[in-house]
């Protein structure tokens, strides 16, 4: 019997604000969080300053000290960060069932924190062992994140660990779905987060992928637009607390939204250049396990990243399923592209412009690149939409796809 999904509790640390009524505020008033970044042009033959990083946020030393932290990277105390805020807004938070083997984690991260993995290169580089400690590589790791949250907040249910690049938060999501509504578990803690780092922005930078536009922050990225030069990096983690909707009811859990679908492919074709047919593929998959037509969804949106191909290429697959009659519109060109945290952090805030009826623009974009698919982009001071079914789609290196369905609670 397949089981009902629902979100009970989101959490986030995102470089537009950390609650959604400072977000929203945000949307609505086209703000961007793109700022120059100081520090990358430290870096010879980098030719972007640009990021969006994570609003300040203070954290309680009677919880995050250096005992309960000293295995946690940014990317990791992120994602805890986050993890509680949704766990005290699911009424889980110090909860007994959190450890009673019915809630898992299904969470990930591009990779673990940079500065860990320079530490093992600085031993290799200096053939000494000086500086490597017995967390070092749990800092490390590519499951840091859903290690840490299991740790932190003592879980005992499945790990699923989704370092799937900038799709390991929506992966972290789906898959943490077909986990409850197959019954393997009751609750799941999903989604992803990213630090971050002049790595990150570098592996972009090489491939011509990164915005150049460094002496107008706020007009960058363009998503979709003609005159588009590529992305900006962000940081930030969002957690989604899915629960089984008898179980949620029967606590009297706060409900946002209801997940009733998700698909997930690959390209098999290249590790980087996209491919629209199996993104299209994504998206009916996503529809088939929601048992929903086209015609359903009110609102798509986008991965959106301002890249070239990216764009190009997303564009034809959305036109592919839906034509030209679906609003879409990219979240990427507030706060950057977030990587490992962007498909929850767009999930989370696709489902609150839903309770909303309203959904924000793609800033920076005033005039369509031809070379993209017409479609029904979302531009200007946004737009009023009253729908029962949304949807948010992520791509990643890889050639990984991923689509979520999202129905708004009564």
């Amino acid at each position: 019997m397949r089981r009902r999904v629902v979100v009970t509790g989101v959490g986030a640390i995102s470089p537009l604000g950390h609650d959604w009524a400072t977000v929203c505020a945000r949307l609505r008033q086209k703000r961007s969080a793109v700022e120059l970044v100081p520090a990358l042009a430290e870096y010879q033959g980098m030719t972007t300053r640009l990021g969006a990083l994570a609003a300040p946020f203070e954290l309680d030393a009677t919880k995050w000290n250096r005992k309960t932290t000293r295995s946690m990277g940014r990317v990791a105390l992120l994602a805890a960060v986050a993890t509680e805020k949704a766990l005290v807004e699911a009424g889980l938070l110090n909860a007994p069932f959190l450890k009673s083997g019915r809630v898992g984690v299904s969470y990930g991260s591009c990779s673990g924190s940079a500065k860990s993995l320079m530490d093992f290169g600085r031993m290799l580089l200096d053939k000494s062992t000086d500086g490597i400690t017995a967390t070092t590589y749990i800092r490390m790791m590519s499951h840091t994140a859903p290690v840490n949250i299991g740790v932190h907040f003592g879980l005992t249910g499945r790990v699923i660990t989704t370092s799937s690049a900038c799709t390991s938060g929506s992966q972290g999501i789906g898959y943490g779905f077909e986990a409850i509504r197959d019954g393997m578990q009751v609750a799941m803690v999903t989604g992803g987060s990213e630090e971050f780092d002049p790595t990150q922005v570098a592996i972009f930078d090489t491939l011509f992928a990164t915005s150049s536009t460094n002496d107008a922050p706020h007009l960058t990225p363009r998503p979709f637009d003609e005159f588009r030069d590529g992305l900006v990096l962000g940081e930030g983690a969002c957690t989604l607390v899915l629960e089984e909707l008898e179980h949620a009811t029967s606590r009297g859990a706060p409900v946002l939204a209801e997940l009733v679908g998700y698909g997930t492919n690959s390209d098999g074709t290249h590790v980087t250049n996209p491919n629209s047919l199996t993104m299209a593929q994504a998206m009916r998959l996503a529809l088939e396990d929601a048992g929903l037509a086209p015609e359903a969804i009110g609102y798509v949106n986008a991965h959106g990243t301002a890249t070239q191909q990216g764009d190009v290429a997303e564009s034809a697959a959305t036109h592919a399923v839906f034509g030209e009659r679906v609003p879409i519109s990219s979240l990427k060109s507030y706060m950057g592209h977030t990587l490992g945290a962007c498909g929850s952090l767009e999930a989370w805030m696709t489902i609150q412009m839903q309770r909303e009826q309203w959904f924000c623009p793609t800033i920076n974009l005033t005039t369509p690149d031809p070379k993209c698919a017409p479609l029904d982009y979302v531009m200007g001071d946004g737009r009023a939409i009253d729908c029962e079914f949304v949807m948010s789609n992520n791509f990643a290196f890889g050639g990984i796809n991923t689509s979520l369905i999202f129905r708004r609670w009564p």
